[in-house]
């Protein structure tokens, strides 16, 4: 038990090239250390678990590295490298902005930033959730950011830039890291169940990352967990039921019985997915999402919008060539109508049981409309 390490920190990146979904970013950074045109003051900014330190960590061990290589990576060997994998390095001094927000902290890593390094050519100073750092903080820190000494680079991480005052701002080179793709972490999911040894349907993979949100460091949280619950045999529904996630399978149900007007079923099947414990407000939305995959399924070209897996997809296409463009037009319409009005309605359940009558009357309303 003593030796187990969450795959978050276990298959942290240690280069720019393993970073995932940041290529822009990662390959900026890379250039900029080649022809040595690196800026004293970063700013990372982006959601989440999308690889902000990771980023920061792997510059910093990149530039101090004594024997880089042809690809501008860190050569893992060296004196620098070694110190710094061991966490014992002396030339990176992290902070964290939510801990250590007060003008003494930062006015203690200004009196550092004036000592040289002692191995390699730069000190770098990491300062992870740094806009909740207070207005005397941020202005103790601005004359250090305006004129650093030669050997000393700063990288901020925020996830709200919107906070941080636009003198700071204007003193940093700014690098919007964006949410990772559903694909992206589902490769990487792929990859990390191999070195594991862990057998996993691609389905059950393909829905832990669209669970994480474009958050790497949230999927690798949710697959330790769902690993532990299925001992080395990850199935999709042991993601649906462990994650309490409803089934595709309800939506297209749904959305068949709406086609057929069959009001009864519709009911039934909505009571099923209350008596399990799901949220009617999240139903609704989730059959938003579906009536929304249909529409975009209605035209080849905006089928690759679906992030989906392959045999989901192909239950869109079928479905969607079903239903007419107008009725799902108007679904959407009506299950945004509910939507909005659901947090301040008294019956919320009675709300969504008319919402689905609604839908599954479209057809015959459509059908009256015609001349």
């Amino acid at each position: 038990m003593g030796d187990f390490i969450v795959s978050a920190r276990k298959y942290r990146p240690q280069t720019f090239d393993t970073v995932v979904g940041q290529k822009s970013i990662t390959s900026t950074l890379k250039n900029a250390i080649k022809n040595e045109h690196l800026a004293q003051a970063f700013l990372f900014c982006g959601t989440r678990g999308v690889g902000k330190t990771t980023t920061a960590r792997i510059l910093a061990k990149t530039i101090n590295c004594f024997n880089r290589t042809e690809e501008t990576e860190a050569c893992d060997n060296c004196d620098s490298c070694e110190s710094f994998n061991s966490g014992a390095s002396l030339n990176v001094y992290e902070l964290d902005g939510a801990s250590n927000n007060g003008v003494d902290q930062i006015r203690e890593l200004t009196d550092q930033v004036r000592i040289a390094p002692q191995l390699g050519d730069f000190k770098v100073y990491i300062i992870d959730e740094v806009h909740q750092l207070s207005n005397f903080a941020f202005n103790a820190f601005l004359k250090t950011l305006e004129e650093p000494p030669k050997h000393a680079i700063f990288i901020l991480a925020t996830t709200e830039k919107h906070k941080i005052i636009p003198t700071i701002l204007s003193r940093c080179q700014i690098f919007d890291f964006s949410r990772i793709k559903v694909k992206d972490i589902t490769d990487h999911l792929v990859e990390i169940a191999k070195k594991e040894n862990v057998k996993a349907e691609p389905e059950a993979l393909h829905m832990i990352a669209m669970k994480a949100d474009g958050a790497l460091r949230d999927a690798l949280s949710v697959f330790d967990q769902i690993v532990t619950f299925s001992e080395n045999n990850i199935t999709y529904q042991d993601v649906i039921n462990n994650l309490h996630i409803l089934d595709y399978d309800y939506f297209f149900k749904f959305t068949e019985f709406a086609d057929k007007e069959d009001i009864p079923s519709c009911l039934l099947l909505f009571n099923e997915i209350v008596e399990n414990g799901f949220d009617s407000h999240n139903f609704i939305n989730g059959l938003s999402g579906h009536y929304r995959n249909l529409l975009v399924c209605k035209n080849p070209k905006s089928a690759d919008l679906l992030e989906v897996p392959d045999g989901i997809k192909d239950k869109y296409l079928k479905q969607a060539n079903e239903i007419d463009v107008n009725i799902i037009m108007r679904a959407l319409n009506a299950l945004s109508k509910a939507d909005v009005s659901y947090k301040s309605a008294k019956n919320q359940r009675l709300l969504v049981e008319v919402c689905l009558m609604e839908l599954c009357s479209l057809k015959q309303e459509q059908e009256k409309k015609k001349p």
